[in-house]
């Protein structure tokens, strides 16, 4: 049976171990205790690690055919680096700020295959396009996609599956779009639209910088990511970014220096933390529109996914681990074994990886319903 190291074991982390313990022998690491000790009802080895190391994190993975990384943002890149270093494939799920791509060439060298955001959006929303993209000329491409809790509790109608500082990001980090095959810069939070959704009703949608990957794989002329949220929050997180509540510049606070971001990100830890068996939902569409075969063609995707009362896994951990573990049965099954950084668009030109995915994740209920026009 083969081995898999899943570096990360927070909400994500955890479902994806879950999910892959079924198949394979799955070890956990994290430094978190409580983390850990939920993962005691499956066959899931743990470790106590501090994966803000990268020579532990070289160390740990020696002996596994597969790496997941799972770890937060602000620690993705060296991780990723640290386990190439190591000679081990990966799928990561980590969502860093820095560019992937510079990792290609040492990918390369040591001949390891690394898949990279491999979660929801981005992660489906680049495979979904990547599998139109080899079949069409695309024009347009837009992805909408959020996470919610069902009951809206005042003030920021708001529950995080991650961590508070990874979603902070999302408010603070410019978002590049493409519009008429240029590379446009807007603020986070910028260009507010109110949409319609069944079963949910009006939510709001705002720039945030989740092109990522496609702003240099994809040759498209307009381009754009939006995250969802309920009508109202835009504006609450305005006012916190624009007093300083998300800055990362430390203020002299008594006989400390303490940064605005830390601070702020311990207070809204408690108010955005999912409760055990907290009934929420992902909501996700894409469209993408251009010339197939000589015909003008739009294909609209639609996710609509709640929390499963059966395995209690949130929606959003589902969502977001479930086409990682995907991508890690296609690298185990040798489906996949491109060498080098790979964002999901290059998994998802290949039309028996797109296929064997959008089916695994319909055995797991999360449905992908296409409409072409």
């Amino acid at each position: 049976m083969k081995k898999i190291i899943v570096l990360g074991a927070g909400m994500v982390g955890s479902a994806i171990a879950i999910d892959l313990c079924k198949n394979y022998k799955i070890t956990s690491v994290d430094n978190n205790l409580e983390n850990l000790g939920k993962l005691n009802a499956f066959p899931i080895k743990t470790l106590t690690k501090d994966l803000s190391d990268p020579k532990v994190v070289q160390n740990i993975v020696a002996d596994f055919d597969l790496v997941i990384g799972a770890v937060p943002g602000f620690m993705g890149f060296q991780t990723l680096k640290a386990v190439i270093e190591a000679e081990k494939n990966i799928v990561d799920i980590s969502f860093f700020p820095e560019n992937p791509f510079e990792l290609d060439t040492l990918a390369k060298e040591k001949k390891v295959t690394a898949v990279m955001d491999c979660g929801v959006a981005p992660g489906m929303s680049n495979l979904i396009l990547g599998y139109h993209n080899q079949r069409m000329e695309i024009d347009n491409f837009e992805c909408y996609v959020g996470g919610l809790p069902f009951i809206r509790k005042w003030p920021y109608e708001y529950k995080a599956p991650f961590s508070p500082i990874d979603v902070i990001e999302e408010y603070i980090r410019p978002s590049r779009i493409m519009e008429n095959g240029e590379i446009v810069i807007k603020p986070a939070l910028s260009e507010p639209e109110l949409i319609d959704f069944p079963r949910v009703g009006t939510l709001e949608s705002f720039n945030t910088d989740g092109l990522r990957s496609l702003l240099q794989t994809m040759n498209i002329k307009n381009m754009k990511e939006k995250t969802l949220r309920y009508p109202g929050h835009i504006e609450i997180m305005r006012i916190l970014r624009e007093s300083g509540f998300l800055s990362s510049e430390p203020l002299d606070i008594g006989h400390q220096r303490v940064k605005p971001i830390e601070l702020t990100s311990k207070l809204l830890f408690p108010m955005w933390q999912l409760s055990d068996k907290e009934e929420e939902f992902t909501i996700m569409k894409i469209v993408i529109s251009g010339n197939e075969a000589g015909t003008e063609k739009k294909y609209t995707y639609h996710l609509f996914d709640k929390y499963d009362p059966i395995s209690k896994t949130s929606s959003m951990a589902r969502t977001t681990g479930y086409p990682c573990t995907a991508v890690a049965r296609l690298m185990l099954d040798d489906d996949f074994k491109q060498n080098g950084i790979n964002p999901p668009e290059f998994v998802g030109a290949d039309e028996k990886c797109f296929a064997k995915i959008i089916a695994y994740l319909k055995e797991r209920n999360i449905n992908f319903d296409m409409v072409c026009e």
